[in-house]
């Protein structure tokens, strides 16, 4: 189940990720690699020493080399509307802050390799030294040529299509899998609540850092009567509000959950209450 798609790696002359100096692209159609496409990149940009003894290229090997601007366009035409497939998240980076510099963009849709092997093998050792290229081929049996773009390349859509065999998930199940907890098991605080108990019949959900863990908490709530959900729908009846990381609230002063609830009040008149944990236990009984 891999449908369409394209894997890609690509090496830089320094530690700027833009500094691009080779770039490898490889197709793969129904499980099969049905092309590949290698470049060298003059960077326009100095060779860290340090860089260069990691994959070898350097001013020389690229003085006849097209720069980004001259090949921007075919590449972004080879992968546009494609799946596009790398090891880490460097490689988007590096493209996506190289092309800044051109007129041209990079219209893809990206998938990590990496996020993917922790979440297909979290249960296996396969993942237990890491996640890197090269740990990943040794545990499954592949020989690799390391720090060549295409080689890497080469190596990212094996270890996709491996994923794929071994979940059963297509390339397309993997884009939104990926966005998801390496174990959903962990992260779903479902509960269904009773017929008793001072909370029956109210719906919570959970959002910030609470006292408890939340499947502690979650167990807790179930006990007394109410049903616990994962995020807020229009059955939610209440929104209990821990402790915020402002890191994961990206620039807002209120959680997506915090939002969302709020927005369904106003749009459609519903009442979700948005309370703090301490007025939960107040509404139960507790405190």
């Amino acid at each position: 189940m891999s449908e369409h798609f394209y894997a890609i790696d690509e090496e830089t002359a320094n530690a700027d990720r833009g500094s691009i100096c080779q770039i490898g692209l490889v197709e793969v159609r129904n499980g099969e690699f049905v092309s590949d496409w290698m470049t060298y990149v003059n960077p326009q940009d100095y060779f860290d020493p340090w860089n260069v003894r990691i994959h070898g290229i350097d001013e020389e090997t690229v003085s006849d080399a097209p720069v980004l601007a001259d090949i921007a366009d075919e590449f972004s035409k080879r992968v546009e509307g494609h799946f596009l497939v790398s090891h880490s998240p460097f490689d988007r980076g590096a493209i996506n802050q190289a092309f800044r510099k051109t007129r041209f963009s990079v219209d893809a849709v990206w998938l990590d390799s990496a996020r993917m092997s922790r979440r297909a093998w979290h249960e296996t050792d396969i993942v237990s030294k890491g996640v890197s290229l090269a740990v990943l081929y040794e545990k499954l049996g592949i020989t690799l040529r390391h720090h060549d773009a295409l080689e890497d390349a080469k190596a990212c859509a094996k270890i996709s299509l491996s994923i794929c065999e071994a979940t059963g998930l297509s390339i397309a199940d993997w884009e939104k899998r990926q966005r998801r907890p390496i174990d959903p098991r962990n992260y779903d605080f479902r509960r269904e609540g009773s017929d008793e108990g001072p909370l029956s019949g109210e719906v919570v959900v959970f959002t910030g850092t609470l006292s408890e863990p939340r499947r502690v908490m979650a167990d807790t709530i179930a006990s007394l009567g109410a049903s616990v959900g994962n995020g807020i729908t229009k059955k939610t009846t209440i929104l209990v509000v821990g402790d915020q990381d402002s890191f994961k609230l990206a620039g807002y002063n209120k959680s997506s959950k915090h939002r969302k609830a709020e927005r369904l009040n106003y749009e459609m008149s519903l009442n979700i209450q948005i309370i703090s944990e301490r007025d939960l236990m107040n509404l139960s009984g507790q405190v």
